[in-house]
């Protein structure tokens, strides 16, 4: 071997040591579990809704919760003012905006929780909350209002057995939203 080959050898046998030793087994890697994780994670099981299908288990967590909301949110009847143009839709025998609103929620709820496999594709949270920015919305909304429909995501949450510990840290995410929600 000639001496530039044997110094480079010696090289690359020194870096791969220095990887191997850094690599060491015994070292603990913090793998940080994020609310998505803890409400279900990434395990595909299969999707009630789409028989065939499978769905990881967070979103369809998060679904669940989402359409236990509207339900909610329509049995109680005390912010139905927000959703005029979608009443009178589904009045009409039209679900496509009902299914949209469950789907952008459902999407909305996976990143606001830290999925990694899903996008937020709908307006930012002050525009999709501006009736002059998002057809879509009867008014802007109040205080209280805002705080009506926490507390329905609150119980759709618990009709759906998400754990107390939990459903505080959905209502956090929620919570940090505020300022770009209410707009009156």
């Amino acid at each position: 071997m000639t001496y530039l080959k044997k110094i480079l050898f010696l090289a690359l046998l020194c870096s791969f040591t220095t990887i191997f030793i850094a690599c060491d087994d015994d070292e603990e890697v913090v793998v940080e579990t994020t609310l998505y994780d803890k409400l279900g994670g990434t395990k595909l099981v299969a999707d009630p809704a789409n028989p065939g299908t499978m769905i990881e288990s967070g979103r369809l967590g998060l679904r669940s919760v989402v359409d236990s909301t509207i339900f909610v949110i329509v049995g109680e009847g005390k912010i139905l003012q927000y959703f005029t143009p979608l009443l009178t839709e589904v009045g009409a025998g039209n679900t496509t905006g009902l299914a949209r609103l469950s789907k952008n929620l459902t999407d909305f709820f996976c990143v606001g929780t830290g999925a990694k496999n899903f996008a937020y594709g709908g307006l930012n949270m002050k525009d999709a909350h501006d009736p002059a920015k998002n057809n879509r919305m009867a008014l802007k909304v109040n205080n209280a209002d805002m705080d009506i429909f926490i507390q329905s995501v609150v119980k759709g949450a618990q009709q759906n057995n998400v754990p107390a510990d939990l459903i505080g840290e959905v209502g956090k995410v929620l919570e940090s939203l505020r300022a770009d929600v209410v707009q009156r």
